[in-house]
């Protein structure tokens, strides 16, 4: 008996861990959208809250441009990204970890961070 409340305990803390997990993984960001390069070459800035240091790129520099930048990453799935969103615009998301089918954007390259996130642009 001892053994099953035991195991009972063992699975809520678990369970009750995965859930701050995930909570966590989805919490709402807000970022900048800094160059609003061709064929969904976004660079994007996190402006508000945090994220692993491995996702973003701490110090980059735009090719094209020389300009300087922090705390950016490339955008990894163009299709669910609003066309109406402007260079310089802020915006909250949160990192999409939901599985979609492949999305199909032009050929064209602008040289984005190295890291890229999938995102989803949510409302305030």
């Amino acid at each position: 008996m001892k053994f099953l409340l035991i195991l009972s305990f063992v699975s809520t803390l678990l369970l009750s861990s995965s859930e701050c997990n995930k909570k966590k993984t989805n919490s709402i960001l807000k970022g900048r959208l800094e160059i609003k390069g061709i064929c969904y070459n976004y660079t994007i800035k996190l402006i508000e809250g945090s994220l692993d240091t491995s996702l973003i790129t701490a110090k980059w520099t735009d090719e094209n441009t020389g300009k300087n930048y922090s705390d950016v990453f490339g955008l990894a799935e163009a299709c669910k990204f609003p066309n109406s969103i402007k260079e310089g615009e802020e915006f909250n998301f949160i990192v999409d970890t939901i599985e979609s089918e492949p999305c199909i954007v032009c050929n064209a390259y602008y040289l984005p961070p190295s890291r890229k996130i999938k995102i989803k642009v949510v409302d305030n």
